[in-house]
C-alpha cells in the first residue's frame, strides 16, 4: 500500500489508508489510545488500542495502517486541518524507537544556549519550525521579485584571495600552500558580473569574523545580494530594494499565515511609502526628540535606530525608513562619493523596527577613480587587479544592496536573537555545539590515559 500524507487523509473518508510519522504525543483512555501522529503536512490524530500502541513514546516513528473515519461532532478539533477525521488503526509498525525526552519539545522553555545544543530535536518543535518556513519565503520572494525585474542569478566563490571591505574581519584559512580567506561577501564578483548581464543576485553563505557577542551579529550568514547597471540616478537602487523588501512582505502575509500568527505577526501595518532622510537629518531628529546628541557619530548606534524607526512610524505611518550619505569613511572603497563634494557617500541603509536590514548604495565605476579609492584606503592595488579588469574595459554606472536573511528573519518574527533565525548558527563559542565544551573534552581525554598508564606501571 503506497503511504499518503496526513492531509490527504481528509479526501479518503471510509477508505483503508497508510500513513507515517512521529508520535506527536500520546494519550492513553483505557484500552483506547490516541496518538497525533505528525508528517510534512500536519498532525493527523490515530485511535489504536492499547496492544497495538504497547511502548510507543513520543517521537516514536511509525507507520499505520487503518480506516479514516469523521470523528463524533463533539470531538472535532478546529485547530488541526485534519480536525474533522481520525484514522482508525488496524495496524502500527515502528519504524525507529525514541529515548525519553530531556524536555517538554512542545513547550520548549529553554535558555537559548541549551535550545542550540538541542538543536536536531528542537527544530521539530512546530514554532521553531515556522521561523524557517518564513525565512524559506523571504529567500523565495527575493529570488522571484528579482526574477520578475530581469536580474541574473549566480553563484559565487566563498574562498577570496583579498577582503572585500577591508579590515581584520575577516576568517583566513590554509588554501594548499598559500593564504585566502572565506568571503564576507559577493560584492566583487556581483560587480564584474554586472558587466556580463547588467543585472545580477545571489544567494550565498557569507562570513564575518566579528568579535562581538550581540543579538543581531552570526559568524556565518545567508547574503541575499543584488547588483544593476545602466542606473540614471542612484535613488533607482532604493526604489528596487523598495519593490524587493515589499514584496517579501506580500508574498509573507499570502503563504505564511500559520507562521505568522504563531508569533503575532501582521505586516499590513509596515506601511506602503518609505522616508527616506539623510544620516545627518536623522541625528538632529533624534538629537530634537532625546537630547542625546550623536552628530559627530560616523552611524547610527543601535539607540538611534530605535529612535529614527518609532519616528518614521509616529510621522510617517511606517515601520520602514531609508537612512542615506553616510560618511565615506563608514563606506567601503567601492562606494560612490557624493558629487557634492562633501566628504559623504551616495549609500543607504534601510531599517525596519529597529535595526538595519538591508545596506547599499551606488558603485565606483570609473576605472581611474576606483585606482585612487583604493590607493586612498590603503589597499595594494595588486590585491584587486582581478576584479579591476572588469572596470578597465568598460563599466557602467550600477549599484546595488544586500541583506541577511537570518537579520530579515528575526525582525520580521520579533525574534530576540538573531540565532534563533539560524538553522545551525555559528558565532564566537558554536560551530554546532559548544567549543568550549568540546575543548574541555579533548583536553580531559590525554589526562584519563596518562593515569592509567601510570597505575599499569606501578603494578609492573
Amino acid at each position: 500500500m503506497q503511504r499518503v500524507l496526513n492531509s490527504e487523509t481528509q479526501q479518503l473518508i471510509d477508505q483503508k489508508v497508510k500513513v507515517a510519522g512521529w508520535v506527536n504525543s500520546r494519550r492513553d483512555h483505557g484500552k483506547l489510545v490516541f496518538l497525533d501522529l505528525r508528517d510534512r503536512s500536519g498532525i493527523l490524530q490515530v485511535v489504536c488500542s492499547s496492544e497495538l500502541a504497547k511502548d510507543v513514546k513520543d517521537e516514536f516513528v511509525l507507520e499505520v495502517e487503518g480506516v479514516v473515519q469523521e470523528r463524533p461532532k463533539a470531538m472535532i478539533n478546529p485547530a488541526l486541518k485534519t480536525g474533522e477525521i481520525e484514522l482508525k488503526a488496524e495496524k502500527v509498525s515502528v519504524l525507529a524507537k525514541a529515548d525519553s525526552l530531556p524536555f517538554d519539545l512542545k513547550e520548549l522553555n529553554l535558555s537559548l544556549p541549551t535550545l542550540l545544543d538541542w538543536r536536531p530535536l528542537t527544530l521539530r518543535n512546530p514554532k521553531v519550525k515556522a521561523i524557517f518556513k518564513v525565512q524559506e519565503q523571504v529567500v523565495e520572494s527575493f529570488r522571484r521579485a528579482l526574477k520578475e525585474m530581469d536580474f541574473t542569478e549566480f553563484q559565487p566563490p566563498t574562498i577570496v584571495a583579498s577582503a572585500t571591505e577591508g579590515g581584520a574581519e575577516l576568517f583566513p584559512i590554509q588554501y594548499y600552500k598559500y593564504k585566502a580567506y572565506l568571503a564576507q561577501s559577493p560584492q566583487l564578483y556581483k560587480q564584474i558580473l554586472v558587466g556580463v548581464f547588467e543585472r545580477v543576485f545571489a544567494v550565498t553563505k557569507a562570513y564575518r569574523a566579528e568579535p562581538s557577542v550581540t543579538t543581531r551579529h552570526i559568524s556565518e550568514y545567508i547574503s541575499l545580494d543584488a547588483e544593476m547597471g545602466f542606473i540614471n540616478a542612484w535613488e533607482e537602487l532604493m526604489d528596487t530594494c523598495a519593490i524587493v523588501v515589499k514584496k517579501i512582505f506580500y508574498d509573507l502575509q499570502k503563504s505564511c499565515q500559520e507562521e505568522l500568527k504563531m508569533f503575532n505577526v501582521d505586516l499590513r501595518e509596515v506601511g506602503e511609502n518609505i522616508p527616506r532622510l539623510k544620516i545627518s537629518q536623522a541625528q538632529r531628529i533624534i538629537f530634537e526628540r532625546t537630547g542625546r546628541d550623536n552628530t559627530n557619530v560616523p552611524d547610527l548606534t543601535p539607540e538611534d535606530e530605535r529612535e529614527i524607526c518609532q519616528f518614521a512610524k509616529e510621522k510617517h505611518e511606517s515601520e520602514l525608513i531609508f537612512i542615506t550619505h553616510f560618511p565615506t569613511k563608514k563606506r567601503p572603497f567601492y562606494t560612490q562619493p557624493d558629487p557634492d563634494g562633501s566628504d559623504y557617500t551616495l549609500s543607504f541603509d534601510l531599517l525596519f523596527r529597529g535595526v538595519e536590514i538591508v545596506t547599499g548604495g551606488q558603485r565606483i565605476h570609473e576605472y581611474e577613480k576606483l585606482l585612487k579609492n583604493i590607493k586612498k584606503f590603503g589597499f595594494s592595488q595588486g590585491a584587486f587587479k582581478f576584479y579591476l579588469q572588469a572596470f578597465q574595459y568598460g563599466m557602467p554606472p550600477e549599484g546595488g544592496f544586500c541583506m541577511g536573511a537570518e537579520r530579515m528573519t528575526k525582525q520580521i518574527l520579533g525574534l530576540e536573537n538573531v540565532k534563533e533565525a539560524g538553522l545551525f548558527p555559528r558565532d564566537m563559542e558554536r560551530i554546532d555545539q559548544r567549543l568550549s565544551a568540546s575543548l574541555q573534552k579533548e583536553t580531559k581525554k590525554p589526562r584519563a590515559k596518562r593515569r592509567v598508564l601510570k597505575r599499569r606501571k606501578k603494578k609492573k
